[in-house]
């Protein structure tokens, strides 16, 4: 018939997937008794048995029930009524192969086997018929009642013997014990009852089951012999299992009555529940549990508190600790102290009021405040929990709509660099002592408690940042903790941020100058620059201008850190302009300069401000036969190399100075160089850094050239380094924290524009080798097959070029692809690192980083394939091209319009024929290749369309065959040509000489 549930299928043939998907949805068949496809259905057959007055077996903690209940296996005999025939308990699982029965059946028998296994002595598994029998009585797990369930549910029902064998399921029981007086004025009888519950008639007990007394074996109508299994709801201990079966009944004496009630009862009613049913014994009324807190409140903020369970039983209280263990009173009422507790436990134990042991909490400080202003209102109105306080609570109140914060900056009279830093806290217009405020945010602590019972959180935004401030203020300064306050001049950025969490209160005129101009100097109105100025500035470099004249103006210092090409010798020589003018008879500045770049001075001076007398000086004192103050004798500049200005600084550090100005400021990176030391002690009132790159390996770099020219923003190295440069550059849990502050501390006092910032005033494309340094594993490869290729190629060229020309090639190209990658020759190299993947990755983050977009080119697919894979495990988005791309059309679509930052390309494929302007970088990985071919590859991106400034990177494994390569194109621009035309390698336009300058 068919399913109504599924869907009609009209032209009367079903789909292959609708008859799978009718199979599975199809009913099983319920399972009737006794029926499995013609298999013999199984039952389980028990025989009550009352056992002889002596043992069978003398085994350790063995006693031979009064009353056994034996279960063998049966299935139905031909005659009617249940048969054992060949089965037994020990050959239940062969049954599992024959196929007489049901498999259902068999597995759960056998289940039903192994839990009564797991819990008896091996010797007294079988019995009463051999192993065709096992003891009920026995059957330890009260999962007994679960399994019987499970076999009932495959058809497995409980038979007793005879000839009909009718089913017998096990009944639900419950045992009592009745105190009754037959003679008012005689003893208690203590009965124990069994009751039925699905009838409610009291039964005969014959036995319990397991050891804990989980069920029980009962008789309903013993006349007739009928009996039966009953699951009891509540276990029976084993003495009252032999009181019960020993005794049948206890009497309490008359005059003993008042004796069991008050001592007796209460713990008997632990064990099983406790009637009358002639009314003749009426127990004492128990009431509770009432969780009772008491408190104790002391002196200052001190308070002992407690708690216990309080009953009523009878006329007395009884009171017990709410960690006593659950056995030590018996009136006790566990599941209503647990619902009491359900949702006040955590609050309890919280404070102390829920030990291991007995006992009473003693709170103070924070504790007892939250244990007045938390704990007590919960506890309050609730039903089930009474609180009974002593002594006086502080008026406990919350005070953080009041918390002011307020900041100053005093004048030190011993110095212009250092100010006095105030702060305060007032609370209810009342100050607070900030070092209790500060000690508590040490600690940890979430609130500050007064003497009076005011408290306030400290977990305020305001607080935290204020505390953070201070302690980054004391940690970088090279004061102790017990020091006063103090802050630099040139730590105007921690200035800004303590303004922004507090009050300004109070500023010293010096400081206001200052630091507040020096805040606004980025954003303030550029002005005109010097009329003596013959250059017309571009608007950031008014901008830089107008920087350093405040700067200068006030004493300041700084670095001016421009990308290489903005104009910032142009910008110094404004500002030198301006000095001139407004102090012409002022002392000169200091210009110090790498040796080839001081005549550059004298260049772009005669060519910006031919009214600058500046004076170049390239020799030292000693050899040029003049003294020191002829030489700056009415100059209004004296450029100097860092080498001479290291030999004759005691010379220099003599004369008075209006400034001093570091170009390629890099030089002095190293505070543990003579350059730096000089150019630390030399007094100059300003003093400025010039440099695209003040750091180029790690960040003390940048503190070399801060702790010259700002002296007091990071005063002390080690601090610096444990505060800020450790965990920034082994990236620390807070390392982009910091690295967010720092750059907020440092950036009134550098001024830094990349090309990108200022593009519209640059050429729209700007190329650059990146030098490479091959991985020391690399280089021994590298250096052990240049070796073998060299002594190759050498003897190939001298023998017949022509004739191996490809042999001479092969080398050349194996070469080629081992300065990118040592696996691109040998799979077993594929584990030596690649330094110039390395580099193109660092580059790459920074591109993907800030939202630019790249072509990457290489000659060779397996390198591309390489970076590919790194690509992949870095999570950086890319798209793929090469001469087996079969969906060209859809690969370019993908780059250009989604959003993926990175475009790997091979040479052949992408060399020309694309238009890629989406791409502002351009990436070139190897060098081998015809400069025609390289200018159409750079073309991708360099072309009409094209709004952004293009960078042109091209990676150069350092010290191998690429260097030798671009060291050739240099004079021979025609290589590459030739090189790329492998048929015409050694034409005239490349020599054997050019073959062994690429090997030498």
């Amino acid at each position: 018939m068919r399913d109504p549930t599924l869907p009609r299928v009209d032209d009367g043939q079903a789909a292959a997937w609708e008859h799978s998907l009718g199979s599975l949805l199809k009913p099983p068949a319920s399972p009737i008794p006794g029926m499995f496809r013609g298999q013999s259905p199984l039952a389980i057959e028990l025989t009550i048995i009352r056992s002889t007055a002596t043992a069978r077996f003398n085994l350790p903690g063995y006693s031979e029930p009064p009353v056994r209940a034996w279960a063998r296996l049966v299935q139905p005999g031909k005659n009617g009524g249940w048969i054992a025939g060949q089965l037994s308990w020990a050959r239940l699982e062969q049954l599992r192969y024959t196929g007489e029965h049901s498999p259902e059946q068999v597995q759960i028998l056998s289940e039903f086997l192994g839990m009564y296994r797991s819990s008896q002595n091996p010797m007294v598994h079988f019995g009463y018929g051999g192993d065709r029998s096992i003891d009920l009585t026995r059957f330890e797990s009260r999962q007994l009642w679960a399994i019987l369930d499970e076999a009932a549910s495959v058809g497995v029902r409980l038979v007793q013997p005879g000839k009909h064998g009718q089913p017998q399921p096990y009944r639900h029981a419950e045992f009592s014990l009745d105190v009754t007086a037959p003679d008012p004025s005689g003893p208690l009888r203590i009965t124990p009852v069994l009751a039925i519950s699905e009838t409610n008639q009291r039964a005969g007990l014959l036995g319990f089951i397991g050891t804990t007394g989980h069920g029980v074996l009962f008789s309903e109508e013993p006349a007739a012999g009928r009996y039966g299994l009953a699951k009891l709801s509540r276990p029976v201990p084993a003495p009252l299992q032999r009181m019960a079966m020993e005794q049948g009944h206890l009497e309490i004496p008359a005059d003993a009555l008042a004796r069991f009630r008050d001592g007796y009862y209460l713990r008997l009613r632990q064990l099983a529940a406790v009637t009358s049913s002639d009314g003749s014994f009426v127990p004492p009324q128990v009431s509770g549990p009432v969780l009772t807190v008491r408190a104790h409140y002391g002196l200052g903020h001190d308070v002992e508190a407690g708690g216990e369970w309080v009953y009523r039983v009878g006329d007395t209280e009884q009171s017990v600790s709410l960690a006593a263990a659950s056995g030590q009173a018996p009136f006790r009422d566990l599941e209503a102290e647990q619902a009491i507790l359900a949702d006040l436990g955590a609050a309890l134990d919280r404070f102390g009021l829920l030990p291991d042991a007995p006992g009473r909490s003693q709170l103070t400080g924070l504790d007892t405040m939250r244990f007045t202003t938390e704990l007590l209102p919960l506890l309050a109105d609730r039903e089930g929990v009474r609180v009974d306080l002593t002594g006086e609570p502080a008026d406990y109140r919350e005070v953080g709509d009041t918390l002011r914060i307020g900041v100053s900056v005093d004048e030190q009279p011993d110095s212009n660099d250092w100010f006095d830093l105030g702060i305060t806290i007032i609370v209810e217009g009342r100050p607070v002592p900030f070092v209790d405020v500060f000690t508590a945010l040490a600690r940890g602590q979430s609130y500050l408690l007064l003497d009076d019972g005011a408290f306030f959180s400290l977990d305020k935004p305001e607080l935290r940042q204020l505390a953070r401030l201070i302690e980054e203020a004391r940690a970088l300064g090279e004061t102790s903790p017990l020091d006063p306050l103090r802050i630099s001049r040139y730590q105007a950025g921690l200035w800004e941020e303590l303004a922004e969490v507090g009050v300004v209160s109070r500023q010293a005129a010096a400081w206001e100058r200052q630091v507040a101009g020096l805040l606004s100097a980025h954003v303030q109105q550029a002005e005109l620059p010097p009329p003596a100025l013959r250059a017309q500035l571009r608007p950031y470099q008014l901008d830089g201008y107008a920087w350093l004249s405040f700067l200068y103006e006030h004493r300041l210092g700084g670095i001016l850190a421009d990308d290489m090409g903005l104009g910032k010798t142009l910008q110094c020589l404004a500002l030198l302009n301006a000095a001139r003018k407004a102090e012409p008879d002022r002392p000169p500045f200091l210009i110090v300069a790498p040796t080839s770049v001081v005549p550059n001075w004298a260049a772009e001076c005669g060519r910006f401000a031919p009214d600058l007398r500046v004076i170049c000086v390239t020799e030292t004192a000693a050899r040029r036969g003049q003294s020191f103050d002829e030489v700056v004798a009415d100059a209004d500049a004296i450029v100097v190399s860092y080498a001479l200005l290291r030999i004759d600084f005691e010379g220099y550090a003599k004369l008075p100075w209006s400034g001093l100005i570091l170009d390629e400021a890099q030089n002095a990176k190293n505070h543990q160089s003579k350059i730096y030391q000089c150019a630390r002690r030399l007094p100059a009132p300003f003093k400025l850094a010039i440099t695209g790159t003040p750091m180029e390996n790690n960040l003390m770099e940048l503190w070399s050239l801060l702790s010259i020219t700002a002296p007091g923003l990071f005063p002390h190295p080690q601090r610096f380094r444990d505060y800020y440069a450790k965990p920034i550059e082994y990236k620390g849990d807070d390392h982009l924290e910091l690295l967010a502050q720092l750059r907020r501390r440092i950036r009134p006092l550098v001024l830094r524009r990349t090309k990108e910032q200022v593009a519209a005033d640059l050429p729209a494309k700007q190329e650059q080798v990146l030098e490479v340094d091959l991985h020391p594993k690399h280089r021994k490869l590298y250096q052990t097959q240049l070796q073998r290729e060299r002594q190759k190629v050498l003897r190939l060229i001298d023998d017949d070029p022509e004739g191996n020309r490809f042999t001479i090639l092969r080398s050349l190209t194996l070469l080629r692809q081992l300065a990118l990658h040592g696996g691109l020759i040998d799979d077993d190299y594929h584990e030596v690192p690649s330094a110039k993947i390395d580099t193109l990755l660092d580059q790459l983050r920074d591109v993907a980083g800030s939202g630019h977009r790249a072509l990457v080119f290489s000659q060779f697919t397996g390198f591309l394939a390489k970076v590919k894979l790194r690509l992949a495990l870095e999570g950086i988005p890319y798209c793929y091209l090469d001469g087996g791309t079969r969906d060209r059309a859809g690969v370019l679509a993908s780059f250009k319009e989604g959003t993926a930052p990175v475009f790997l390309i091979s040479l052949k494929a992408g060399g020309f024929g694309l238009n890629l302007t989406e791409a502002d970088y351009c990436f070139l990985l190897d060098p081998w290749w015809n400069p025609a071919v390289e200018a159409q590859a750079i073309d991708r991106t360099h072309r009409i369309g094209q709004t952004r400034n293009v960078m042109v990177y091209r990676l150069i494994a350092k010290d191998t065959i690429e260097e030798k390569v671009m060291a050739l194109a240099a004079r021979k621009a025609d290589l590459f040509t030739s090189v790329l035309d492998e048929g015409n390698l050694f034409g005239s336009r490349l020599s054997a000489d050019d073959i062994r300058q690429l090997f030498s």
